[in-house]
């Protein structure tokens, strides 16, 4: 009940009717897995399309439960961004009655958000094309600092009459990695279907892990539940999520300021634990072996890792490993 009304709003009607399906889950990675079986079960011909890129396990999860996988467009190598046009396109031209696995925020790993305006312009697509949006929100709260403002995306689609399905995890929000501390709901039309879902998803849990360790779940319950220690949590999520944001605002600046002549906007356009560089493989690879830095191979960063000790070092690494392509393309 409290992961749900954190995420559709204490004052949904979903809440105060009813309409949801909600069962514990092994994180967001067992949320995900756990949807994923009730879509063979019930919809045993259907597709999951998820955006390009993705979270790599979101692969994993549904090709183990022998869903086929397809991709839409998502990210613009080009502009850093969100290729939007491309987006709708591929949601337009999907088969009618399509499952879509989206971001709601924080997307991982690039780090590109919708607009608001984008996000409605998403959902009435949907709606004219009846798909079904599956929401994993692993990040709640990373993205903005406000647990409302970055459950915006999901509340729009609500809005808007769809039913939908929703993985959430508190490894990051909380802290609780080791716990595996999750929860999936699925909106349902009316209080009867509500437990017929329930019932199968519990029904399809059993087999697969019976039921979650406890002592995360009493954690979590016990701090959406208490208005004091609630409200200390949101504060303390919106320092980090503040302390990230000035992170990213500190290395697009070194950058700068060592007159790259790149354009390093992305950095802080991008919002979340993760900014995808957009770095070459050659130059992740000159990152590792000249400064001693790992990222993915995608070039994806951390931002969590990002320190005021750390972070005038990593630019100056960039700013050489980036260069040096320059000076190659130059001599070639």
């Amino acid at each position: 009940m409290e992961s749900v009304k954190l995420a559709y709003g204490n004052d949904s009607f979903v809440v105060r009717e009813g309409l949801y399906a909600g069962v514990p889950a092994l994180s967001g990675t067992g949320a995900c897995r756990l949807f994923a079986e009730f879509q063979r079960n019930f919809y045993p011909d259907s597709q999951i399309h998820l955006p390009d890129p993705t979270w790599p396990n979101h692969h994993n999860i549904w090709r183990q439960a022998q869903i086929p996988v397809k991709t839409f467009h998502y990210y613009d190598p080009y502009t850093k961004g969100l290729d939007f046009d491309a987006l709708i396109n591929d949601v337009k031209n999907a088969p009618d009655s399509s499952f879509f696995l989206l971001h709601p925020c924080a997307h991982n790993p690039t780090g590109v958000d919708p607009t608001e305006e984008q996000w409605r312009e998403i959902s009435y697509q949907f709606k004219v094309k009846n798909h079904f949006p599956f929401f994993d929100m692993a990040y709640q709260g990373f993205s903005s600092g406000d647990l409302d403002k970055d459950a915006a995306a999901l509340q729009i689609f609500v809005e808007d009459g769809h039913l939908v399905g929703l993985a959430q995890s508190f490894a990051k929000n909380m802290g609780l990695f080791g716990h595996k501390v999750g929860c999936l709901s699925i909106l349902t039309r009316d209080i009867k279907q509500a437990a017929a879902v329930k019932s199968q998803l519990q029904h399809i849990a059993h087999s697969m892990y019976s039921s979650p360790p406890i002592h995360g779940i009493l954690l979590v319950t016990m701090i959406l539940s208490d208005p004091t220690m609630k409200e200390q949590w949101k504060k303390e999520l919106k320092i980090m999520a503040n302390r990230i944001r000035a992170m990213r605002a500190t290395l697009r600046r070194n950058l700068e300021n060592l007159d790259s002549s790149l354009n390093w906007e992305h950095i802080t356009n991008q919002v979340g634990m993760f900014c995808f560089s957009g770095l070459t493989p050659d130059q992740v690879r000159s990152l590792e072996k000249l400064f001693h830095i790992y990222t993915s191979p995608d070039a994806r960063i951390s931002m969590a890792g990002v320190t005021p000790s750390n972070v005038n070092y990593l630019a100056n690494a960039i700013h050489q490993v980036t260069r040096m392509s320059e000076e190659t393309s130059v001599c070639m």
